[in-house]
């Protein structure tokens, strides 16, 4: 099995792609006809190994995965800071309600918390009423039953709106056991993370809105561009490492 690079522009980490040899066997020399019985002790002894080596390995039954410390005994998300993304952008709205729903059950618990940050249309518009805002959006699932790795790979390139092909996909090194950046052109990048059973996610969007005094836009034209956040990106891992820290008890 040979690794190759999938791409060159990465965040912190080169991400491979599984290339798998073609192998053709030929036999050489004379085929002797084996016993039945002997083929047949043979298997029973071949299977017989690889159950105890899977025993050995695995253990019997499922395997629970490891939370690595992680609990969601109530909501987090009133007393998520966002130091980071607030001095790179602009502090979290402390006068509007952190939108949030925690669930807790046998197999998962879950929560995901939508946080506005603080509105700058007034104090610095970019013209014609125009503002940029952001709101930051996070979410967290703790898998108490069964392992979330190979879903957490098969959804790379998954979002709200379906598969997008076209998304920049960056890996993240030293950030949990995987994490990856997924930015999109419509002003949406996603920093996700697996370690153990959880998988958490941490999302920056960008929009624009038009605010007038005479509630008129007549005058609004087409607003400002988009920003870029890609400048955001070192704050959002920031923050996401205070966020798994405080998870972990």
């Amino acid at each position: 099995m040979i690794s190759e690079p999938e791409m060159a522009g990465e965040f912190g980490a080169v991400e491979t792609r599984e290339v798998m040899g073609d192998f053709n066997g030929k036999f050489v020399g004379e085929r002797r006809p084996r016993r039945p019985w002997l083929w047949a002790l043979g298997g029973g002894v071949m299977a017989s190994a690889l159950w105890t080596a899977a025993l050995f390995l695995y253990g019997v039954g499922d395997r629970t995965p490891d939370m690595h410390g992680y609990r969601l005994v109530q909501d987090p998300c009133p007393s998520i800071q966002l130091k980071s993304i607030g001095a790179a952008i602009a502090p979290r709205e402390s006068t509007t309600m952190v939108e949030s729903g925690l669930l807790n059950h046998a197999a998962l618990d879950q929560v995901q918390c939508f946080v506005p940050l603080r509105s700058r249309a007034w104090a610095e518009r970019p013209g014609n009423g125009w503002s940029i805002d952001y709101s930051v959006g996070i979410t967290v699932a703790l898998h108490k039953k069964m392992d979330p790795g190979a879903e957490f790979e098969a959804r790379r390139r998954v979002t709200e709106f379906g598969v997008d092909p076209e998304a920049k996909l960056e890996t993240v090194a030293d950030l949990g056991d995987k994490a990856y950046l997924l930015t999109r052109d419509d002003g949406n990048s996603e920093l996700r993370v697996l370690e153990g059973g959880a998988v958490l996610s941490l999302s920056l969007s960008a929009f624009t809105q038009y605010q007038s005094d005479d509630h008129s836009e007549a005058e609004a034209g087409d607003g400002p561009d988009i920003p870029d956040l890609s400048p955001y990106q070192s704050a959002m891992i920031s923050d996401m490492r205070d966020v798994m820290s405080s998870l972990k008890q």
